[in-house]
C-alpha cells in the first residue's frame, strides 16, 4: 500500500516519512522540503480571474480529483507485486469531508474501474476554501462543453453551435493542444466563452506514464465552468462530453488488453458513477454523451458543418504518443488508427498535420495494430458476442443492443482501414 497526502502546505507534518508522497494541494512545495511536491498552484488565482464563484461541493470535487491524478502520477506502476496494479491509499483536505465520506465506497468504485487500481480514500478537515472572485463574470452560456483539441470535441463544438446552443467550452492544457483549443473557439465564434487550465504537479522522482487518471481533471474542470451558468428553476448545468461511443466502450482487443490496460476515460460505467456522485454530494450538473452510440467516422460524416470540419480537422490530435513523437502522429496505436479508420469511412481527406511517422501500416510491427488485426479477424470469424464477451453486462437489453451495433460498425472500420493498407 503506497500512501500519498495531499494537504495545504500549513497542515503538512513537520516530520515526514520517506516512504509517504506528500503534495502541497494549490500552493509551490515549501522552500527546503524537497520530499514535498506540489498540485495545481495556480488554479486559484485562475478560476478566481475567470470571475468564478464555485459553490464549496465543487470545489471539494475538484481538490479530489486533482488529488487522485496526482496520485496516479506519483505512485509508479511498476513497483507494484504484479508491475501494473498498485494499492494506493490517498488522503486529500477537504472543506466538508463528511459529505464525500458518505460517498467514499462509491469514489473508490469509480476510481478502481477507471485506473484499474485499490483506492483507500481518507478525507480530513482543512482543504482550501473556494476561490471567490470580486465580481461574477456575466456570460450568456446555455451549456458546457468539453474541448480538448481532439477531433471528437471539434465536431461536438460544431454541433452544438449549428444547433443555436451557446456552449462555454473547457479545455485543459497540454503541450501542443492550447493554439489548437484557441483556434477552435475563434473559428466558432466563442472567444469569450473558453476556460483554459492547465494541471501541473511537480514532486521529486519519477512520474507515472500510464496516467489512467486523468479524465477526472476534465470534469472537474467542466464542473468549475458549470458554475458560472446560472440554471432554469429546478433544471441542471448541461455538461457535453463530445466522445464517440466505440472508443469509449474501448472493449479489449485481446485478452491480455483488459482492465486497466484498457483506458476507461469517458466509459458509460464511470460516467454514470461520477454523475451518482454529483447527485449525492449536491452539484448541479448533468453529464450529457450525445455520441455514445456513434462511431469516429459516423461523427465525421454526420457533422453539421462539414466546411468548418474540413478546415479545422487535421490540426486536431488523436494519438496516444504524440508527446513522445514532437507532435507528431505515430498513425499505428489504436487511437491513431480508429482516426484514420474515421477519415476513411467519412470520406475525408486525412491530411494531418505533420502526418503520420508510420504511413505504410503494412510494414509496422506496432502492437496495437496487431491486436485490432487479430480483434477483427476473431470478431468476422466468431461473432460479435463471443469479441464482445462479458463486456457490455452494465447495460440494460435496449442499450446493450445500440452499443453492440457502435462496436461492430467500429470494428467494420478498422477493418476497412487494415485492409486497404494490406494488412489483411
Amino acid at each position: 500500500m503506497k500512501k500519498v497526502m495531499c494537504y495545504p502546505t500549513s497542515l503538512l507534518p513537520t516530520r515526514l516519512d520517506r516512504q509517504v508522497e506528500y503534495l502541497s494541494l494549490y500552493s509551490h512545495a515549501p522552500a527546503g522540503r524537497p520530499l514535498v511536491g506540489s498540485i495545481a498552484p495556480t488554479l486559484p488565482s485562475l478560476v478566481q480571474r475567470a470571475g468564478l464563484m464555485p459553490p464549496v461541493q465543487t470545489w471539494d470535487f475538484t481538490t479530489i480529483a486533482l488529488s487522485v491524478a496526482a496520485a496516479d502520477q506519483v505512485v509508479l506502476r511498476k513497483d507494484s507485486p504484479d508491475g501494473w496494479t498498485r494499492m494506493i491509499e490517498l488522503s486529500i483536505c477537504l472543506n466538508e469531508p463528511a459529505v464525500w465520506e458518505a460517498q467514499r465506497e462509491l469514489l473508490e468504485s469509480c476510481l478502481q474501474h477507471l485506473t484499474g487500481d485499490f483506492w483507500t480514500l481518507r478525507f480530513i478537515d482543512g482543504g482550501l476554501e473556494p476561490p471567490r472572485a470580486k465580481q461574477g463574470r456575466l456570460n450568456d452560456a446555455d451549456c458546457v462543453c468539453l474541448l480538448s483539441g481532439g477531433a471528437d470535441s471539434l465536431v461536438g463544438g460544431i454541433d452544438l453551435i449549428a444547433a443555436g446552443r451557446k456552449p462555454l467550452f473547457v479545455s485543459r492544457i497540454v503541450r501542443g493542444d492550447a493554439e489548437t483549443q484557441r483556434r477552435y473557439v475563434r473559428e466558432l465564434g466563442a472567444q469569450d466563452r473558453h476556460y483554459q487550465w492547465s494541471f501541473t504537479v511537480n514532486h521529486a522522482g519519477e512520474s507515472e506514464p500510464s496516467t489512467r487518471g486523468r479524465s477526472i481533471i476534465f470534469f472537474a474542470f467542466a464542473a468549475l465552468a458549470a458554475s458560472a451558468i446560472q440554471p432554469e428553476e429546478n433544471q441542471r448545468v448541461e455538461i457535453i462530453v463530445p466522445e464517440n461511443g466505440f472508443v469509449s466502450l474501448n472493449i479489449s482487443l485481446t485478452p491480455g488488453r483488459s482492465g486497466s490496460l484498457s483506458t476507461k476515460t469517458t466509459h458509460p460505467l464511470y460516467m454514470d458513477g461520477i454523475q451518482s456522485l454529483w447527485n449525492a454530494c449536491g452539484i448541479n450538473a448533468q453529464l450529457l454523451f450525445p455520441y455514445r452510440y456513434k462511431t469516429k467516422g459516423e461523427l465525421f460524416a454526420e457533422c453539421s458543418d462539414q466546411a468548418i470540419l474540413k478546415a479545422l480537422v487535421n490540426e486536431s490530435k488523436s494519438c496516444g504518443k504524440i508527446q513522445r513523437h514532437n507532435l507528431t502522429h505515430c498513425g499505428e496505436c489504436f487511437p491513431c488508427l480508429v482516426r484514420r479508420a474515421a477519415f476513411l469511412a467519412a470520406g475525408i481527406p486525412d491530411r494531418t498535420k505533420k502526418g503520420y511517422l508510420s504511413k505504410k501500416l503494412r510494414d509496422s510491427t506496432s502492437r496495437d495494430l496487431l491486436a485490432v488485426a487479430s480483434a477483427f479477424l476473431r470478431y468476422k470469424r466468431k461473432g460479435l458476442p463471443y469479441f464482445i464477451g462479458g463486456a457490455l453486462a452494465f447495460a440494460s437489453n435496449q442499450e446493450r443492443v445500440l452499443y453492440e451495433r457502435v462496436v461492430a460498425r467500429g470494428m467494420d472500420e478498422l477493418g476497412q482501414l487494415l485492409k486497404k493498407h494490406g494488412v489483411l
